[in-house]
């Protein structure tokens, strides 16, 4: 019977995801507010690290399908352009508690690595305008860094302009 691979003390699914794929990464952390308004802006703003650079992991469903959006902090999901990057022809927001529950990850942590349900990925295109992007490491308080195509790779993501500003 083979063995179960052992968790990294302190690691997040996504961190071990990272490690297992040899993939280079930076860990950040820094101390989170629960009364932040806004999650990725926090993450930018504690790091010093321009919002362009801190992507956000968004759930949505397209055609009944929970779908997974990694934008800039500092714009907005076009429901419209994500729904066509994967073919679909709508999109809404998921259900938080069906995007925690998918994803192994609670709202303001969901990364769009080591999910528990791999879900299709789409990653904006601007992330290919820096040599390194941020994305959530799977908690509150916790950012990796990672080319962006390092990050496509490992999610299967789609490359497509799913933001605006």
């Amino acid at each position: 019977m083979a063995k179960k691979p052992k968790k990294q003390a302190g690691g997040t699914p996504a961190t071990v995801a990272l490690t297992a794929a040899g993939t280079p990464f930076t860990v950040h952390s820094y101390d989170h507010d629960p009364a932040s308004p806004s999650y990725g802006e926090e993450a930018a703003e504690a790091l010093g690290v321009p919002p362009a650079r801190v992507f956000k992991t968004l759930v949505a469903d397209v055609d009944g399908a929970l779908t997974v959006a990694v934008v800039p902090v500092a714009g907005q999901l076009d429901l419209k352009a994500l729904a066509s990057a994967v073919g679909g022809k709508r999109a809404t927001m998921a259900d938080p508690a069906a995007a925690e529950r998918t994803t192994g990850y609670v709202r303001g942590g969901i990364s769009p690595l080591g999910q528990r349900k791999r879900l299709p990925t789409v990653l904006d295109a601007s992330a290919w305008e820096h040599e390194t992007i941020c994305v959530s490491a799977g908690r509150r308080g916790l950012e990796v860094e990672l080319a962006a195509e390092a990050l496509r790779t490992l999610t299967s993501a789609v490359r497509a302009p799913i933001a605006r500003a």
